[in-house]
């Protein structure tokens, strides 16, 4: 009888064994079967996008602040080819992924181990400047289905699709539709030719509104030295630090990591 119950153990492991073998194949044959009839559009997958692991901004997609010149150097000025704005300084931009980290995250990376992350938050093919409003505010995280720059349009649904491919991210149906209508209408995806429109500097004052005054208070309050920038030590100084995006001299400061908390 003990010999018995023990075969009918056997037996009932080896059963287990072959439910779960049988489960596998399915569910690899399902896996190649739906990349098999995956809608492709310029050669990307469109898929919805999806967090698979936890996104830390920080942790995975820093960047060091020197790169910035290295941005400068490729697009051959402190410019703002979204707005086709020339700026005095570097401090009056920010630096922008145009595929965000986030979206990027979303769409792929999310899977993908740190190094790839590292490359991919580093890589000048994704990497322009802006100024804090369009980064901060405007653009903030968003796909091309829900923003699109003023100028340089072709150019950057182009990048947009290129920095896809080199990392194998996914596209929503949203996104690829929206490029599709700027991408069918381009002659050329080169940037195009740079006529600055250049800001006025923080030493000059043209006109005012109720909004420029409150900006200037915000300088007057905490500008020190009179740059039109606030920087950590002056913030510390207030006893404002760390500076939030809510509190109004952000718009004034360098967040060199993008995560709306400066002089942690």
């Amino acid at each position: 009888m003990a010999y018995k119950n023990s075969g009918t153990a056997c037996c009932d492991t080896e059963s287990g064994r072959l439910i779960a073998l049988h489960g596998l194949i399915l569910v690899l044959a399902m896996t190649f079967a739906c990349a098999a009839t995956a809608e492709m559009w310029r050669g990307l997958t469109i898929a919805p996008e999806f967090r698979c692991s936890p996104y830390d901004r920080k942790r995975d997609y820093g960047y060091p602040q020197s790169i910035e010149q290295e941005i400068v150097k490729s697009l051959g000025a402190i410019y703002g080819p979204y707005t086709g704005t020339c700026f005095s300084s570097t401090y009056e931009t920010d630096i922008e992924h145009m595929v965000s980290a986030s979206e990027a995250h979303d769409s792929g990376l999310c899977a993908a181990d740190r190094a790839t992350r590292a490359r991919f938050a580093t890589d000048l093919r994704n990497l322009t400047l802006a100024s804090p409003t369009v980064n901060r505010r405007n653009k903030s995280g968003k796909d091309a289905a829900e923003w699109l720059p003023e100028r340089n349009r072709c150019w950057f649904a182009a990048r947009i699709v290129e920095v896809r491919r080199a990392y194998s991210l996914t596209i929503d149906q949203r996104e690829a539709r929206a490029l599709e209508r700027v991408l069918s209408r381009c002659g050329s995806t080169d940037m195009e030719p740079m006529v600055c429109h250049r800001t006025t500097g923080s030493h000059q004052r043209p006109s005012t509104t109720p909004a420029q005054d409150e900006n200037d208070d915000v300088l007057v309050r905490y500008d020190d030295n009179r740059n039109g920038r606030i920087t950590c030590k002056e913030a510390r100084r207030h006893g404002i630090a760390p500076v939030h995006h809510e509190h109004p001299a952000y718009r004034y400061m360098r967040d060199g990591d993008g995560d709306g908390v400066v002089c942690e």
